[in-house]
């Protein structure tokens, strides 16, 4: 399975999103949320459960607990 880095870029990817726009939807800056993608920052909790209302998907998926979406 996929490690939640991977998982956030390719959401952002596939949706035609830049890190600045998800960054804005989280509230932070692109430079932070750059650093979740690579896998430097861990991701808060926070932004998990804001990330799955936005993209309406599982959290499990997102920590790549499975490869289901919903």
């Amino acid at each position: 399975m996929k490690e939640y880095p991977e998982i956030l870029r390719e959401l952002r990817e596939d949706n035609d999103l830049t890190q600045q726009e998800i960054a804005d939807i989280l509230g932070t800056t692109q430079q932070v949320y750059s650093r979740y993608e690579k896998g430097i920052n861990e991701i808060p909790v926070r932004h998990i459960i804001t990330l799955c209302k936005y993209y309406k998907i599982s959290s499990d998926y997102v920590l790549g607990l499975t490869d289901e979406q919903k």
